[in-house]
């Protein structure tokens, strides 16, 4: 028992071994239960799930709050709405991705969730990465806000642009060193099949290229995210596990933003101005008010402000407009 109380990261083990729990019971129930089979998920179903999604995190986040303090609650919300509208930019490149290997849609779902325990991992790596530079050198903490602050700029100001997916070079390495067949076998990322000289080999499928594409997708990504939510809070379960219940819910909501991700063009300056907003209170913080922090309360509506004026703006004004008119994304 002691072990269970015993102090990991700055927070007791069992916490830690709540959270695994709770997202392989999600993962467990979405897989095994609602999608034991492929099929095509509708606009409709996606928003349900999406919703229960949100909940599950909303009521997370208030169990931090109330075994951690308020303070610790307002940064765990601060950071999941943040990669939360951060998410909502990626999925763009996401539903590019798909239509570039022609995947079918009721192979994306199963897809994803596979995404979404390769980030698991890729994050977790980050994020210790993080902890450890943090820990080490505060100064680097400076780096991360500068870098906030110049990423932000370059957003606003960048023009919009489709990502190079033919071109890409995991792409290149795995077509010259692994064998790719260029059928769809279903849902399996790698199937046998016979070679020149007639031998039963294994060879990977276009969903398995999509798959490796979005991680490496995702990894680009959280080199916004990371940095964006260390500039919150240094807590690595606060880091980890906001970052986590974000990134859970996106594929269940993927479904209906793919369909209207058009409707969100603005939206990308709104997620600039909140990454200045963030990279730069820690200057000031740091430069001009001697290492006093914005309080946490007016940094998580700051950034609700933003993010939901720009959702809301967007909204307006991209107002009978169909999907050919989309923008593209101004991140990768």
């Amino acid at each position: 028992m002691e072990l269970l109380f015993a102090d990991w990261l700055g927070t007791p083990a069992w916490f830690w071994l709540a959270f695994a729990g709770l997202v392989l019971v999600l993962t467990a129930f979405d897989l095994g239960f609602l999608h034991k089979e492929d099929r095509e998920m509708g606009i409709a179903e996606s928003l349900k799930l999406s919703v229960f999604y949100i909940a599950i995190a909303v009521a997370f986040g208030g169990w931090v709050w109330w075994s951690k303090g308020s303070a610790d609650g307002i940064d765990w919300y601060t950071g999941y709405f943040l990669e939360k509208a951060l998410s909502i930019d990626n999925v763009f490149v996401i539903s590019m991705i798909f239509g570039f290997f022609a995947i079918a849609p009721k192979y994306q779902y199963r897809a994803l969730l596979w995404g979404i325990v390769a980030v698991i991992v890729l994050r977790g790596l980050m994020i210790a990465g993080g902890v450890a530079l943090v820990s080490q050198a505060h100064w680097v903490m400076y780096l991360f806000a500068a870098f906030l602050v110049f990423t932000g700029v370059k957003m606003l100001f960048s023009g919009d642009h489709e990502p190079d997916i033919a071109h890409n070079r995991a792409v290149r390495w795995i077509s010259r060193h692994m064998r790719v067949t260029k059928a769809h076998h279903g849902h399996h990322f790698f199937v046998r099949e016979p070679n020149d000289a007639g031998r039963m080999v294994w060879a990977a499928t276009p969903l398995f290229l999509a798959l490796v594409v979005i991680n490496l997708a995702d990894l680009v990504f959280a080199v916004d995210s990371v940095p964006a939510i260390f500039s919150i809070t240094t807590d690595t379960f606060i880091v980890y596990t906001s970052n986590i219940m974000a990134i859970l819910g996106l594929r269940a909501l993927y479904f209906a933003l793919a369909a209207m991700v058009h409707r969100f063009h603005y939206l990308k300056y709104a997620l600039a101005m909140v990454l200045v907003f963030i990279g730069g209170k820690i200057l000031v913080a740091e430069l001009l008010l001697d290492g006093a922090k914005v309080p946490p309360l007016l940094g998580l509506g700051v950034t609700l402000g933003l993010i939901g004026g720009g959702v809301g703006w967007s909204l307006w004004k991209t107002r009978g407009q169909g999907a050919e008119a989309g923008p593209k994304t101004g991140r990768v």
